[in-house]
Parts: structure tokens; sequence; C-alpha cells
């Protein structure tokens, strides 16, 4: 039988009557609403009033939630500015919650009016008829939609099932409601007769409407994408909200695909696939029973018995989870990795370190016996000598005697692969074959940076290897970040030296990167642009350096100073020259460029808007902007341009063109203006002649970094199919390239940083120059071009994708393609950690694999192919081992799906709109968790996957566990000490100050729309639709007006 969710979420709030018996509570209600608004009642004295109101005449949360966003007598045109004010006092007395808000929001909504008119109206529901709606309501709409999706995404907004599978029902009605208003809107457009003032009357309400459907989007695909939902909708029950669903995305995704395809995409996949997954094949199946196997099986994983297993931390765990680290964007977090390590080795300080030595030295030979090439093990050996000593002088200071961190590191080289890492007399052995570069000193530098740093005396040096060295520790001893920062302010030549030292294996480069972080920094803190160009030129230069910074720090920390500098940069009032201005605009853009596209960086991943410009910057490179949609000074700019590069009368580029285009307008202009060159050019309005003039103007320093988003623009015209008009512009972009890349022009400063542009687009270009070779294989410029970046490929790229041959070679693997890879995989790792012998090499693998099979195969379908490898394993005995392993790709990171980083929690945009973060793919986590919440129905056909399944879930939740925050744990004193009350005012008062130190807890800062009606912490404001704090949906509508969005409301 089906089980009603309309009947779970009536159990929320005692009924104190019969239906009768609300008209006399809603009648107060009302009549307290309308004595609160006419005489403007103030939110505090509301609070004090409405919880004697609730005790004398209790409602439902739907009720009341309609009573006070219903249009009001007096005002149906838009919501009053103290309504938003009383919802706040409603919601932290969790009096309403997320669906009834949603669904008092839909039966007053404008779009009922607009819906009306469309030739196939909504079929009302009776219980959302409504005598009046509002005017205007998008505006109201746009925000709440916009705050619902990041609770949301913080986990907030969906409590439980009877909250996900109401909200779905609601979703659904609201997806069928825009679609009849975009509908009605359509056809109001197309109306010839229409007069020309009502015309654009309607054009504004289009755009509002559309502005709230955009929000609506985004809420929407938060929630086809949220655990709980997807649990919810997999029980027998969701039939009917499966169905709704499922209909109302088939007729709303068409009227988005043009203005959001990609969101597009998500929701066809889910609609067809996910949604389709879910419907039972059995359809005669007794639901009722299923229903109460769900239910228990949810509430007994925490009781589920499973049998003891001995816990084994094999050679092949933690040398996955640094693979995982270290495959793309360097993902090394001292706290996280500690973290990691204390939870796995459960303080076993020897274990952790000598396992820690063993598995980094594991990685780099994993990389060299696999010919990753320069690029990988670069960072890799960096690691192991910069980076892994500074980790070891934190595990020292938990060792007591006779434990040292001499004993653990002479114990893990004794168990190094010597013909991996030879010593330097085997280097010189004719008869072995130990000539590989990146490992032959390896031993002894590591050695040498653990002395530098303390951890052994350097006359034990010589006892490690086993011979004698005539290496030395570096002549200027160890760096100290601090002293390095100040030489690099006081003598700007020092940047340049301490730059190039970025590539030494000594030990001392983790100073020099984070003293380098550091001065970028203050060097954009006091606008000493001058020094800022001569740092950013040179770090632009060297891909594989900013491979070795991310090591000692996050993106954030070194991008966010510069990119608030470009988007602040401003002409000086007595401005002189302005070349010189571009050409330092132009050096820090380039080191952000090349960070951004060598990591793929979101906008969120750098600390910024995505309205700034450097988001901007993003955006325009793919493509250009039509004419018509110019400003008159954007015309007026790009006719400039023009002229100044290709008239050779005009005089060249004068001052007054810069003067009055700043840089930051420049490059967003980029891609039109090469649009526009591409087009005079095939269509010969420049000749040949006139273009090489210009693009030698292009290749000076001042405006070179324009270059990136102007190729990445042509080579996106490169991918587009050969037809009579294309060719000629194709042609022409070939042309330009040809300039740029064949024809060695300007000075060696301008190679130079040719060069580093050429780093930044290689990957790009080549893909476009191959796509153009197979419309137009006889060409006989694209093989010359191919050959001038060739060196260039190698270094453009560092984002943990799988090149085209090897995702071919890995789909191809006998028997099942890539899953059998990683059933092998897998197998070796178990087989390496059995028999860790002597001079046993690693498993071979690159992490690239692991990634790949999860995106191609899903979350899930990759996790049973791991099960299904434990459960064999363990069945041969080996059980231990293959968990181990399990919980190792389970816990690793992913590169390629991280969250963006905490302290962009409470960022906003200009318009003080919450930054959504962006949806990420389900996690390996995520989908062992949906299936330990099963295990009981798993149990009845497969026992011992069940069992598995729940032993690896909670071994996962024992290793990523994460401490317990000092605010919490300073509370948990404070109860101990029996403060009752006091404990909790003393917190509040702590929390209060460390706001005012901007330290609070942004956990505090968050919307939870958790909602339910449990009257019982009617004084808890920590609960449900939290509107309290800086970052709320409505905020304090009498301060920072200007930061609020709705302070256009206040007609008081």
């Amino acid at each position: 039988m089906e089980m009603d969710v309309d009947m779970m979420m009536s159990e929320r709030v005692p009924e104190t009557g019969p239906t009768r018996g609300h008209t006399q509570s809603r009648m107060e209600w009302a009549r307290f609403l309308d004595r609160c608004i006419s005489t403007r009642l103030d939110s505090d004295v509301f609070e004090n009033y409405i919880t004697l109101l609730y005790s004398k005449h209790p409602l439902p949360p739907a009720i009341i939630a309609d009573i006070f966003l219903r249009p009001q007598p007096a005002n149906h045109e838009s919501l009053d500015p103290r309504i938003p004010r009383y919802i706040h006092v409603l919601a932290s007395r969790k009096l309403i919650d997320t669906p009834s808000v949603l669904k008092a929001l839909y039966k007053y909504s404008t779009s009922h009016v607009q819906a009306q008119k469309a030739r196939h109206p909504l079929p009302e529901d009776p219980e959302d008829k409504a005598p009046m709606r509002w005017g205007s309501s998008y505006a109201s709409e746009e925000v709440i939609f916009y705050r619902i999706t990041k609770a949301v995404a913080l986990g907030t907004g969906i409590e439980n099932a009877g909250d996900a599978l109401q909200i779905c029902k609601l979703i659904a009605k609201w997806m069928t409601l825009f679609t009849l208003a975009s509908e009605a809107f359509n056809h109001e457009a197309m109306d010839l007769n229409q007069l020309h003032g009502g015309h654009l009357q309607s054009s504004q309400s289009r755009d509002e409407m559309e502005a709230a459907r955009a929000a609506f989007v985004m809420l929407l695909l938060g929630i086809c994408e949220n655990q709980t939902v997807l649990n919810a909708l997999s029980r027998p029950f969701a039939k009917n909200a499966r169905r709704a669903l499922s209909e109302s995305l088939a007729n709303f995704i068409p009227s988005i695909i043009q203005s959001a395809s990609q969101i597009a995409t998500r929701l066809e996949q889910f609609r067809t696939e996910t949604l389709a997954s879910f419907e039972p094949v059995d359809k005669d199946k007794d639901t009722a029973n299923t229903v109460m196997d769900d239910l228990e099986s949810t509430m007994a994983l925490e009781n589920f018995v499973v049998a003891e297993m001995p816990n084994v931390n094999s050679r092949a765990g933690l040398y996955i989870y640094l693979n995982a680290n270290l495959v793309g964007r360097p993902l090394i977090d001292d706290t996280a990795l500690f973290n990691y390590l204390h939870n796995r080795y459960q303080g076993d300080i020897q274990s952790t370190t000598i396992d820690l030595i063993l598995a980094s030295f594991d990685i780099l030979a994993n990389a060299v016996f696999r010919n990753e090439g320069q690029q990988a093990t670069h960072v890799l050996r960096s690691y192991l000598i910069n980076k892994l000593p500074l980790l070891l002088v934190t595990l020292s200071t938990s060792m007591y005697p006779p434990l040292s961190a001499q004993f653990c590191i002479t114990e893990a080289l004794n168990q190094v692969d010597t013909n991996a890492f030879p010593t330097l007399s085997a280097m010189f052995d004719d008869t072995t074959n130990n000539n590989n570069t990146f490992t032959d000193s390896v031993r002894q530098d590591f050695c040498f940076a653990c002395c530098l740093h303390g951890l052994i005396p350097e006359s034990s040096i010589e006892g490690l290897l086993g011979e004698i060295t005539y290496q030395t520790l570096p002549i200027a001893g160890r760096y100290v970040k601090e002293q390095l920062v100040e030489d690099c302010i006081s003598d700007p030549e020092r940047i340049p030296k301490l730059i190039g030292e970025l590539d030494n294996m000594d030990g001392n480069v983790g100073a020099a990167c984070q003293a380098l972080a550091e001065v970028i920094s203050r060097l954009c803190h006091n606008k000493e642009t001058m020094t800022l160009k001569l740092l950013c030129s040179q770090l632009a230069k060297k891909p594989l350096s900013l491979d070795v910074m991310l090591l000692f720090e996050k993106p954030i920390t070194i991008l966010h100073p510069l990119c608030e500098l470009l988007e602040n940069w401003r002409y000086e009032e007595d401005q002189g020259e302005y070349q010189p201005v571009y050409e330092e605009f132009g050096s820090v853009l380039l080191l952000v460029l090349a960070f951004i596209y060598r990591y793929n960086l979101s906008p969120m991943d750098l600390g910024i808007r995505f309205d700034s410009f450097v988001a901007k910057l993003l955006d325009v490179s793919q493509l250009n902007k039509p004419l018509e949609e110019l400003t008159e000074q954007e015309n007026h700019h790009l006719g400039g341009w023009i002229h100044g590069l290709f008239d050779t009368e005009s005089g060249g580029l004068a001052d007054e063109l810069l003067s009055s285009c700043p840089p930051q307008n420049f490059y967003l202009l980029v891609p039109t203006l090469f649009h526009q060159i591409v087009l005079a050019a095939c269509t010969n309005y420049i000749d040949e002649e006139s273009l090489k003039t210009g693009v030698e103007y292009l290749v000076n320093t001042f405006l070179l970094p324009s270059l990136v988003p102007a190729i990445l623009y042509m080579s996106n015209q490169l991918w587009i199919e050969l037809n009579i008009n294309h060719n000629a512009e194709q042609k022409s972009v070939l042309k330009i390239l040809q300039l740029i890349l064949l024809t060695k022009q300007g000075s060696t400063e301008s190679q130079a940083m040719l060069a580093s542009v050429v780093n930044i687009i290689a990957i790009p270009l080549e893909y476009g120059l191959r796509s153009y070779s197979r419309f137009d294989p006889k060409s006989p410029v694209i093989e010359p071009l191919l050959k001038a970046m060739r060196d260039s490929l190698r270094l453009s790229r560092r984002t943990a994708s799988a090149a085209n041959n090897e995702l071919e070679a890995w789909t191809q693997t006998a028997n099942g393609g890539l899953a059998q890879l990683i059933r092998h995989m897998i197998q070796g790792f178990v087989t390496w950690s059995a028999h860790p012998g002597l001079n046993v090499m690693p498993t071979s693998y690159t992490h690239r694999q692991v990634l790949v099979a999860l995106k191609m195969h899903g979350a899930r379908r990759f996790l049973y192919t791991i099960l299904e490898e434990v459960k064999s394993h363990t069945e041969a005995g080996h059980g231990s081992i293959a968990h181990d392993v399990a919980t190792a790709l389970i816990c690793a990171p992913d590169v390629t799906n991280m969250p963006p980083p905490g302290e962009t929690a409470l960022m906003v945009d200009s318009s003080n709109h919450p930054m959504v973060p962006p949806q990420l793919r389900i996690s390996l986590r995520a989908a062992l968790k949906a299936e330990a919440e099963d295990c009981k129905t798993i149990h009845k056909t497969d026992p011992m996957m069940a069992e598995i399944i729940v032993r690896l879930y909670r071994k996962v939740g024992a290793q990523m566990h994460m401490p317990p925050s000092t605010e919490s744990m300073l509370q948990g004193e404070l109860d101990n000490l029996g403060l009752g009350e006091n404990a909790a005012a003393l917190g509040d008062a702590l929390a209060a100050a460390a706001q005012n130190d901007g330290l609070a807890d942004e956990a505090n800062m968050n919307l939870d729309l958790g909602g339910g009606s449990d009257m019982g912490h009617l004084g808890d404001s920590g609960h449900g639709l939290d509107f309290s704090s800086a970052d709320d949906m409505f905020g304090d509508l009498t301060s920072g007006a200007a930061a609020n969005l709705l302070d256009s409301w206040d007609m008081s």
C-alpha cells in the first residue's frame, strides 16, 4: 500500500481539534498580523507576542506560512518589508519550515496570473486556489529560492524523507507553473498587435520571471542531486512523487535548454536514468512489507552486527591516499593529512612515520617506472625532499625516548627499494641499469633535507646511506620564512633568485614558497606593481614551480590578493604613461591565468565573485560579443583598438585610447576584437602587411597576455565544421596563429612571455588544430603549428584528466574494459600488500584511472566493482588487506570533485546574493552511505555483501572523522563544570566575541531550513529557518541598506 506523505507531515504538529477549530485561530493570527503591519511592530516585540499567541491558538506550519505570505487587502502588489522580519522570528521558533514556505509562495505567485494566458491553462489543485495573488512576486521568489538552494547544498534544507517527498511534489508544481508562464510570455512577444508600452512592461515582467526561474533552476538541481531526496525517491511509497517529477521535468527542461544547456543535460539524465532506476521491476510485489523493510534497514545500520576482522594498515593504503593527493593539483593540506594519519594509525607514531616515508618513496618510484614524465616526477620528488621532512618534524614532536625520528628514518630507508633508488656506488655500477636522473640521488637528498631540519645528525648520513657521500648541507643553512620575506621586500632583486631556488632539492623550498606567497600578499596590499610585475612574470615562466608552490600553500592564498588587485586596479590621477600600466597589469594577470588554466580552477577556488573581472574574463574567452550587444563605450573602444593596431596612418596606439580604456575593459573586449580581426582578414579589409603590423603590436609585452583569451577564442573557432563561410574564417585564424607562433618577433623578454602564453593555451589549441585537420587533412600549416608548441604540451595542464591515448588503452582492457582494469588494480594492491618483500616494486597504477572510472561509471557502479573485489579477496583469506585497500580508495580525495574552500562559505555577489557552491558529483563516500542504509535489505539476498558494506562504512567513517571544533570542546567543558544556563550564556558571549574578531564558526552562519514543528523547542533559535545571521535570507532591513537585496521593499 502507498504511504501518504501528507499523513506523515501532519504528525509534526498535534491537532487540537477538528478542522473547523482552525477557523478561530486563523482569524486571530490574521488580526494579529494586520495590527503588526499597521503599527509597524518591531520584530523583537513581535517575538514576545508570538509565543503567547501560539500557546492560545496553535496552527500547522502550512497555515502560518500562508497567513504571512499571502497578499493583504491593503497591499497586494509586493511583500511588505516587515513580513521578512516576522518570518525570521517564526522560523527561529520553528513555527514554519521549508515545505510550508514553498507551498505558500507557489499559491500566491504572480506566475499564476501569467500562466492563465497560456493555451493550456494550469490545472489548479483546489487547495492552491487563491482569491488574490501578488502583482509582482518574482523578486522575493528569486531571493528565497537562492537561500533555500544554499541550505540544501549545506545539508540543512532537507531533514528527512517526509520533507524530501513533499518538497518534490511542490517542486513539480513549480516546474509546471514556470513552464506555462514562460509559454504565455512567448505568445505575448509574438503578438504583433500588442501596444508598444504594454510590450515594454511585458518585457520587464518577463526578465523578472526569468531571473526567478534561474534561481529556481539552481534549487531544482540541488534537490535532484541531494542524497536525502534520492534515498526518499528510491522507496516504493514515493511512486507518486517520482511520477510527478518525471512528468514536470519532461515539460520543463525544453524551456531552459537554451539558457542553461549543461544544467538541462544533468536534469534530463536525472529524469531518464536516476528516476527510471528507482521504478521496481516486480509490479506485483507487496509494497507494504517493502516499506517496513526500508524503514527498518535505515534505522538498523548502527545496530547491524558484523563479524570482527583485524585492522591492517597495508602498504597500499597510504600509497593510494598520497597518489590521490598528488595526481593533479597538489592537495597536501597538513591538517587534513595529520587527521587522516591519526585516525588510520590510532596514534602509533612509529608506524605512521615509517609508512609515510615508504609511501612517499613508493609514489615517486611508481611515476618513474611508468614513465610519467618530468611534470609528474618533479613535483613528487620535491614533495619527498622538501615537504616530507617538514611533515616528519611535526610528527617528531610526539615522539618520546627511546623512539626518535632518526630510528624511524633508518627503519624506512632499510625497506626502500635500492633498484628504484640506488646508492651512489650502484649508480656507477655498469652491471645495473640505474641511470634515471630523477631517482639517482634521492636517498641522499632526502637524508640531507632531514638533517637540515634537525631530524638526524649529519654524522649519521653516511651510515644511513651505507657509503661515503660528497654532498653537503646548503651553504645558507635552513631558511626562515620571515627573514626571506624581509629580504625580498627590502631587495626586490632577491625575488628572481628565490623563484629560481624553487627547483632545488635541499629541504629549503617550503620556506621559499611560503615567503613568496607572503610577498605577493604584501605587494598587492601596498600596490607595489613594479615589483609585482617582476615576481609574476618570472613565476609564470615556470609551470612546474607552480606545482611546488601548491605543496605548501592553497591556491586561494596565492591568487585571491592578485585577483582583488586586478579587480580594483585604477589609473592614478597624474598618470603620465599608460603602456607601463598595461604591462604591469598584464604580468599579474598572466600568472593568475597560468594557475587557473593549469589546474582548472573556478572563481570560487580563487575566492572571487562570479561578477568580478577575472570571472568575467574566464567566461568571455569562449565567445565574442555581437556588435549590437556592445555599449556605446565598448563600440568606441573596439574601433579605437582596430584603428590603432592596423591603421598605419592613425599613428598606432595613442595614449588617448589607453587612457580611456582601462586594462580590464580591454581584456574583456579581446575575443570580440579578434573576431573582428578574423572577419576583416578573411574579407580582405585588412591586407597581409597591416595584419603583420597589428600582430607585432600584440606580441609586445604590454599586450602579450591578451593572447591567452585571444588564442582560446580562435581555438574554439577551429572546431566549427567547415563550410563556405567558416572555411575562410578558419584560414584567417590559422594565418594569425602562424604570425604569432612561427614568426619570432619582439625582444627576448617578449619571447619569454610568449612561451608562458603558449604553455597556457597549448592543450586547447592542439585540440582545435587536430579537429581542423580532420576536415582538411592536407593543410600544410597544421604540423608546423603543432611542432612549435610540442614542448609546451607536456607543461600545459595538471588536472588529473586522462589523455586520449590513455583513455583508449584503459577502456580496451580485455574481458571487461575499464571495470576489469580497476579489478586488476585492486588485485595488484592486495598482492603487493600481502607480500611486502624487500625490493618489491609498488603496484603500477595512476590515480587518473580511478577518477576516469568514477566519472564514466558513476559512484554506485564503481563502488560495487570495489565491493565485489573485496568479497572475492575476503573469501580467499585476504579480507583485512582488501578492506584497507577499499577504504583507502573511498577516503582518497577527488581533485576533480572538490568543494570550494571554506573561506568562500559566506561570500555574496555584488547584489548581495549568496554565492551558490557548485553542485558536486555523488562521491564514493556518499554512495557507500546510501548502500549501508539499506544493509538489512541487502542482507536478505547477500549476507556477506551486507557485512562488507557496513564494515567498510564504519572504517571509512573512522578514518575520515574530524576532531571536534574548539568551540564545541569548550562548551562541553562548561557543561561538565555544571554551569547550567550560565554555560549557554557564556558560550553565546564567547561566540559573539569571536564574531567581532572575524572568527565566528561558519556553521553558525548558514541557513537551517530543516523545519519541522517540534514545539518542545520554542526557545531554541538554532533550529529551523535561521534568518538571524548577517548572511540570512532577508537580513536586517534597517541596516546595511546598500548590501541588502530587499531594502527597496521598506516603505515605512
